[in-house]
């Protein structure tokens, strides 16, 4: 909290200002903006208005929302459109510039490494400066294996051996030095790593805590059977929130719970009502994805998940596993889809109000990967909203924008101008046919852009036109938290 105040204060004043200024800003007369969107459907899920609006761009912000006539420089006609905030994906592994156009093309305009994150965050951010077509943004990774691999060579005792009290302090070191860096918060893959005991995973906590940053977990465990149920992952994550004061969001809990989603998610409002900040997203998937070797596959998977090999699929080919193969494939390594998350379980997690909708995309290889890289966000407007009526619309695009955005102002001032569509606010902007709006990427073809996501712009300038991913711009910026200097 210490390292992050004056910025916060700086940045709360400065919002304050451009609230003051918003209605001068709104009612010029005769300006001549960058980009007008005229006579779409705009609307904002924090404010509520969803009404017919004419929205003037200058720059990379949104400076006027009005019902009057507006003159611009670039005028495009949104009538019968959607325009609503950019989508904000706090779970996007696929930060390449493949993975980003279909991303763009599903209507995200930011896209966050929080669950794996970086060992080295300058870096990660150096790397994407200048070369972004969506905005970006990482956590500092668990360092587990890095400090291990310092100590013993890689292998599984990395993975399955506890950390000792100098190790976990080293780590806890790195966790600081990549906050410091401006890090968004700090990410975790516990299933991942075995021997990571429930002591370094507290003290990992109380870092985040220091520097009130939320932690983005893969839980522990997976699946219905005690010891090492879903439930008691879940637990784990309520009862670390609670020991250490930090706010803490568990990723895809389709996945990490497969058929006790319900349970869970009455575990996590509970732990709200009693002021715990604790949140969770989906993906509007019934496979999950990740590589084959992982100690997600160790030995009783099958019981856990309560599948088997059919259930797995691999990705270079699309070919169902046998016993035989899986264990060929396990000796090589790769990425496998398992189909293993109960339909029901999706569904009741989509519709729910706390859940927020997160894609959790991979990267392609060869143009494969799990579809929901490409296609999560319009797989909601158009099965969820407009196919199935399981959501109203306000409240999807208040799910994939506002909630996220939410979720990471306290800690990361850029995004209190993100996931609205005000006066003031980043113009990330996704336009789109409520109409046709739907997925098209599927597991058998998975590199397929979206439907009626007709225009996307990132920082005011258009990534997307007439639903085509544009060649060459690069409007993307890092979401970063202030940088503390060293002194």
């Amino acid at each position: 909290m210490r390292r992050a105040t004056t910025s916060l204060l700086r940045h709360s004043m400065v919002l304050t200002v451009l609230s003051l200024l918003a209605p001068r800003v709104a009612a010029q007369q005769g300006e001549v903006y960058d980009i007008v969107l005229v006579g779409g459907r705009v609307m904002d899920p924090e404010t509520g208005l969803d009404a017919v609006r004419n929205v003037g761009i200058n720059g990379a912000t949104i400076v006027a929302i009005t019902a009057q006539p507006l003159s611009g420089h670039t005028v495009i006609d949104v009538g019968g459109l959607v325009v609503g905030p950019g989508f904000v994906d706090l779970h996007a592994h696929g930060q390449d510039s493949v993975s980003s156009r279909f991303q763009a093309g599903d209507g995200v305009t930011t896209a966050l490494e929080l669950e794996g994150g970086t060992g080295n965050v300058s870096r990660w951010y150096g790397e994407r400066e200048g070369r972004a077509i969506i905005n970006f943004g990482a956590t500092v990774g668990h360092p587990r294996r890095a400090v291990l691999r310092d100590t013993i060579p890689e292998g599984p005792a990395a993975v399955y051996r506890a950390a000792t009290a100098d190790e976990m302090n080293q780590m806890s070191d790195r966790l600081r030095h990549g906050l410091d860096d401006g890090a968004l918060g700090i990410g975790y893959g516990i299933q991942y790593v075995p021997g990571a005991r429930r002591e370094e995973i507290i003290q990992m906590f109380s870092v985040a805590a220091e520097y009130d940053v939320t932690n983005f977990v893969h839980v522990r465990s997976a699946g219905m059977i005690e010891p090492g149920s879903s439930a008691e992952a879940i637990q784990e994550m309520i009862a670390d929130a609670a020991i250490t004061g930090a706010s803490v969001h568990i990723v895809h809990i389709g996945s990490s719970g497969l058929g006790q989603v319900p349970m869970l998610l009455d575990m996590i409002e509970g732990a709200q009502r009693r002021g715990l900040d604790v949140t969770t997203e989906i993906y509007p998937y019934t496979a999950a994805s990740t590589g084959i070797r992982a100690a997600i596959f160790d030995p009783g998977w099958r019981e856990r998940f309560d599948a088997d090999y059919g259930d797995i699929e691999w990705v270079a080919t699309g070919e169902r596993l046998t016993e035989e193969t899986f264990h060929q494939y396990r000796d090589t390594g790769g990425t496998i889809i398992a189909h293993v998350i109960p339909q029901v379980a999706v569904d009741f997690a989509v519709a729910h109000p706390l859940v927020m909708i997160a894609s959790d995309g991979v990267p392609y290889v060869n143009g494969r990967a799990h579809p929901r890289g490409a296609g999560t966000f319009a797989r909601v407007l158009g099965r969820y909203v407009r196919e199935q009526h399981a959501i109203p619309l306000m409240e999807a695009l208040r799910k994939m924008s506002l909630m996220p955005a939410r979720r990471l102002e306290a800690a990361v001032p850029q995004m209190r101008t993100k996931g609205r569509i005000q006066v003031g606010a980043d113009a990330d902007i996704t336009v789109f046919d409520p109409a046709r709006v739907i997925d098209r990427a599927t597991f058998a073809e998975p590199a397929q852009f979206s439907a009626g996501i007709v225009h996307v712009l990132v920082n005011g300038t258009l990534v997307v036109t007439d639903e085509k991913v544009i060649d060459g711009v690069f409007p993307g910026v890092g979401v970063r938290r202030p940088v503390t200097p060293i002194p």
